[in-house]
């Protein structure tokens, strides 16, 4: 049996955390290492733990931006997940750019967060839609996004996201997208955002030519659907 993931959850909300927890382990595929109160706290845990998966209220009372760029010091390996209630569009972006992995609000259904969770600790990224909005609302270009990537690696598309690209490829909707993967209307829109922002394009056809260059879908395939 593989290793369940390593979780820290780091919120000034003992409610919060005492919650979050509750639920991640009810699943055998996670395990919560240690709950934190504050990012001066979150800091010296990590002088001595490597944890897969810190998810962290970066804008929580005891935390802030440096709270995040003092966790990717520390440990760069470690992916970070905020989760955060109140936000605004630059400061999405501040905390992209300090190394934030992924994005979502608290208000957010418990399925999309943990979904968000499943995407970021597999290796990719996951911003809800009213992350993304937000980011919109405020006329911030998103190549301020990739600013918070802080490796060389290309930005690469995760599995669930091939897999969505692969189905809108071949010409279905997100409806039937969500009911062949077990998701939410939502979650897939989440994923169609994701990948276009990864992408660099803003339409369906440019999606579809990226698929079938890189060999997720047969241009056969997609040219002769009828759906």
């Amino acid at each position: 049996m593989d290793q369940p993931i390593s979780i820290v959850i780091a919120d000034s909300s003992p409610v919060f955390r005492y919650g979050l927890k509750s639920i991640l382990e009810s699943k055998n595929e996670y395990h919560v290492e240690a709950e934190i109160q504050t990012g001066e706290d979150l800091e010296s845990w990590l002088k001595h733990n490597t944890p897969d998966l810190i998810v962290l209220d970066c804008l929580a009372s005891g935390f802030s931006v440096d709270t995040v760029v003092a966790c990717s010091r520390l440990r760069p390996e470690i992916k970070l997940l905020a989760i955060t209630s109140s936000h605004s569009g630059q400061s999405i972006v501040n905390a992209l750019r300090a190394g934030i992995t992924s994005y979502v609000k608290k208000d957010c259904s418990m399925e999309e967060v943990l979904e968000a969770i499943e995407e970021t600790s597999q290796g990719g990224t996951f911003f809800c839609g009213q992350i993304l909005n937000a980011i919109k609302a405020e006329s911030i270009d998103v190549s301020d996004l990739e600013l918070a990537d802080m490796t060389c690696d290309p930005i690469l598309l995760t599995e669930r996201e091939i897999e969505v690209l692969t189905h809108i490829s071949e010409g279905k909707t997100n409806i039937q997208i969500a009911e062949l993967l077990f998701l939410s209307g939502h979650t897939v829109n989440t994923h169609r955002k994701n990948i276009m922002q990864k992408l660099g394009v803003n339409n369906t056809a440019s999606m579809v030519m990226y698929a079938v260059k890189s060999g997720f879908v047969s241009p056969n395939r997609f040219l002769f659907t009828n759906s």
